[in-house]
């Protein structure tokens, strides 16, 4: 049971969690055996809750549980970074878990920035240390899931954890996802005009961010009710990126591709970047010499 005023029934409300949580259970007692310290409550929950993905395209939650889990919970710093520290012992102001009061990580970032648990006095008064690839750090003295209720809302900043305040805060399941690249022709209407259509054919969607640099755009979106994941660009050609899950392939194909012919563009090629999805036709036994 989730207490209404905590800080995970907070982000529960802000941040929608996945209809189920991948890596999100397990048996806790053998995980805490194998690390040598009991875990914190919260962090369990954030767990069972969320499993495995990311909060605002930004901070990975790891988890203890699935075999092929590449982000798993594990005391792994010293093993790592120990022979570093012999070396540049100012680089590395912190422990290592389990060296008493050392670091224990419960996230990542795509950038490498690592958010620890200091691990001093009982789990459920572990503050959270940010450790940045460049060996900088911020310390906040709130746990794993007060941390995130803060960093979520805008009433915690900080210079290592990027956030995008413009755009309503998400969490991606870390769920299997083909990768489709459509290569488009240019069309007669204007990129900003394209993009409306677009968003009209495929909506509801949701912001994921846009950006702009000497003419060329991205624009990052969802559609909320499948969960698609699409760019539209012309900063690496003008381009659609599609993701989807697996079995979503034959619906998503239809969909993009009327949406497309709305936008007035032809298609130039349609390549499978990751997955097993082909949205190119079969070809014709008849054109076979």
């Amino acid at each position: 049971m989730i207490n209404v005023h905590s800080p995970l029934a907070r982000i529960i409300e802000r941040v929608p969690p996945p209809a189920e949580a991948v890596n999100g259970h397990g048996d806790w007692a053998d995980t805490e055996r194998a690390l040598g310290t009991r875990l914190p409550d919260d962090y369990k929950q954030l767990v069972k809750t969320y499993g495995r993905g990311d909060f605002w395209g930004a901070l990975c939650l790891r988890t203890p549980f699935g075999e092929d889990n590449p982000v798993r919970l594990d005391a792994n710093l010293l093993e790592d970074f120990g022979p570093l520290r012999e070396s540049w012992p100012e680089e590395y102001p912190f422990p290592f878990f389990p060296e008493p009061g050392g670091l224990l990580t419960w996230a990542v970032t795509d950038t490498s920035t690592q958010l620890c648990w200091l691990t001093k006095g009982t789990p459920e008064s572990w503050p959270v240390v940010i450790w940045s690839r460049d060996n900088e750090y911020e310390r906040f003295d709130y746990g794993a899931a007060a941390f995130l209720d803060g960093w979520t809302s805008g009433r915690i900043a900080s210079e290592l954890l990027c956030r995008q305040s413009d755009l309503t805060p998400w969490f991606d399941a870390a769920i299997e996802r083909d990768h489709i690249y459509v290569r488009l022709d240019e069309g007669i209407l204007p990129y900003s005009e394209r993009l409306r259509i677009l968003r009209s054919a495929l909506a509801p969607t949701a912001d994921r961010g846009a950006y702009e640099y000497n003419g060329s755009r991205q624009d990052h979106f969802i559609v909320t009710e499948t969960g698609w994941q699409l760019t539209y660009e012309t900063a690496c050609g003008h381009q659609l990126r599609v993701a989807f899950p697996p079995s979503d392939s034959e619906a998503a194909r239809c969909a993009i591709l009327a949406a497309i012919d709305l936008m007035g563009c032809g298609v130039q090629s349609i390549d499978t970047i990751h997955g097993t999805s082909s949205w190119n036709p079969a070809p014709d036994p008849s054109d076979t010499p």
